[in-house]
C-alpha cells in the first residue's frame, strides 16, 4: 500500500496564517467605514421650466432632521437625516441619491455652491466632514475635523461656517481647506454666529464684561472688521439672526439692524410680547424680516423699511417671472392662503398661488412649476 501523504509542517503553518488574515480582514471590513458607507448617484437633474399655477395643491412631503437651511440646490431639494442626507426630485419626491453612514450620525448638513456639506461624528465629537455633488451625489471631498458634538453649520456663498459656544471654524465648500478659526477668547463664550454677504458675525459673552459684543470678520480671511457692545437686561435673550446686507440681532423684544460697515444701529423693529415668530432673509436688494404676521423689506444701508405686506414665512431666492428672461424677479411669499408672487422693489402682488393650508415658518422656493417649503424638520411640495 502507498503511504499517506503528510504535508510538510510549513504548509500547515502557511495555511493556518492564510485563514487568520481572511478572517480578520473579513472582520475589519465589517467594522471599518467603508462597509457602513452607502451611496448612490445619478445624473445632472432636468431644468425645470415654467413657473407655479394659480391654484396648487401638496404633492408629496420628506421628513428630514438636521435640515439645511436652503434645500433646493442644483435641481434637488435635500433633506438630511440621522445618518446621512438624500435628495429628491423636486417634481416627484422620488429619490435621486442618498449618501449614509450607518456608524456615524450626522451633526450638521448645509447647501452652497452646488455641493452639500455634511459633518459626521464617529465618537463623541464631529470629527469628519464630506462635501457631495447637490446635483448627483458623487463625492467632492472628505476631511477630518475636530468639532464638538454641538457643533452648528451655516453657509453663505463660498464659505461654510462651524459654530459652538468655544469657536468657529469656516471651511471652503468647493474645496477641503480649512479658511480660518476663531477660538472664543479665555473667559468667553460664543452666543451664535452667522455667516451671509457681509461676512461672518458673532456674539460673545465674557465673564466680567458689562455687555456681550458682536463681532463682525472678513468672511475669507477672518480679518476683524469691528465690534460693539451690547447693552441688554438678559444676556442668554440676545439672538443673532443673519448677516446678509446688515447685521440683525434679537434684543430687548426688538430686532436690532446694525451697520454692516461699523456696527452703527440704523433702526429697531419691535417684537410684540410673546412673539416668538422671527425670520430673516434677503434679496439682492433687502433685508426681509418677518415677525409674526407682517414681512418688512429693509434698506441695508439706511435701515428704512421699504415695503410691509402679510406673511406667514419667508420668500428664498428669487425666481424669474415667467419664460421670458428679462422678466422681473419674483419673491414668493407665504401667506394664509397661499403663495403670493410680489414684486421685491416694492412688495406689490403681481399673482398667487392659492392653496388651502400653508404652516407657518417655512421658506418658500419655486422650481419650474413646483412651490418647495422648507420646514424645520420636513419638506414640503406643492404644484
Amino acid at each position: 500500500m502507498a503511504a499517506l501523504y503528510r504535508p510538510p509542517l510549513r504548509v500547515w503553518i502557511w495555511t493556518a496564517a492564510t485563514v487568520a488574515l481572511v478572517v480578520v480582514a473579513a472582520l475589519l471590513w465589517r467594522d471599518s467605514d467603508a462597509a457602513a458607507t452607502e451611496s448612490t448617484t445619478s445624473a445632472q437633474a432636468d431644468v425645470l421650466t415654467g413657473t407655479p399655477a394659480g391654484a396648487v395643491s401638496e404633492a408629496w412631503s420628506a421628513a428630514g432632521e438636521p435640515m439645511p437651511g436652503t434645500v433646493v440646490q442644483s435641481g434637488r431639494v435635500l433633506v438630511g437625516s440621522e445618518h446621512g442626507v438624500q435628495a429628491v426630485d423636486p417634481l416627484t419626491g422620488e429619490e435621486a441619491w442618498h449618501y449614509t453612514r450607518s456608524n456615524a450620525r450626522v451633526c450638521g448638513l448645509t447647501v452652497t455652491d452646488g455641493v452639500a456639506v455634511a459633518v459626521f461624528a464617529t465618537e463623541d465629537r464631529c470629527d469628519e466632514a464630506v462635501a457631495l455633488d447637490a446635483g448627483t451625489g458623487v463625492r467632492q471631498w472628505t476631511r477630518s475635523l475636530l468639532l464638538r458634538g454641538d457643533a452648528e453649520l451655516d453657509s453663505t456663498d463660498a464659505i461654510v461656517l462651524a459654530t459652538s459656544p468655544t469657536g468657529i471654524v469656516t471651511i471652503d465648500p468647493t474645496g477641503d481647506n480649512i479658511r480660518w478659526r476663531y477660538p472664543a477668547p479665555d473667559g468667553c463664550r460664543l452666543l451664535g454666529a452667522e455667516a451671509g454677504s457681509t461676512g461672518v458675525a458673532v456674539v460673545q459673552s465674557c465673564r466680567g464684561a458689562a455687555a456681550p459684543q458682536v463681532r463682525l470678520f472678513d468672511g475669507f480671511d477672518g480679518t476683524a472688521h469691528w465690534s460693539r457692545d451690547l447693552p441688554v437686561e438678559d444676556v442668554d435673550s440676545v439672538q443673532l439672526l443673519g448677516a446678509d446686507g446688515l447685521l440683525t440681532l434679537r434684543v430687548d423684544g426688538d430686532v436690532q439692524l446694525l451697520s454692516h460697515t461699523d456696527g452703527a444701529e440704523l433702526g429697531r423693529l419691535p417684537v410684540p410680547d410673546g412673539t416668538d415668530d422671527v425670520q430673516v432673509g434677503s434679496t439682492l436688494s433687502a433685508v426681509l424680516v418677518r415677525i409674526g404676521g407682517a414681512l418688512s423689506a429693509v434698506d441695508p444701508t439706511t435701515g428704512t423699511v421699504r415695503w410691509e405686506v402679510p406673511a406667514t414665512g419667508l420668500p428664498a431666492a428669487p425666481i424669474a417671472a415667467g419664460k421670458d428672461a428679462r422678466s422681473p424677479a419674483v419673491l414668493l411669499v407665504p401667506h394664509d392662503g397661499g403663495f403670493a408672487h410680489r414684486d421685491p422693489d416694492t412688495g406689490a402682488e403681481l399673482v398667487r398661488s392659492d392653496v388651502a393650508d400653508v404652516p407657518a415658518g417655512g421658506l418658500a422656493t419655486a422650481i419650474g412649476p413646483v412651490v418647495v417649503l422648507r420646514l424645520p424638520d420636513r419638506v414640503l411640495a406643492y404644484s
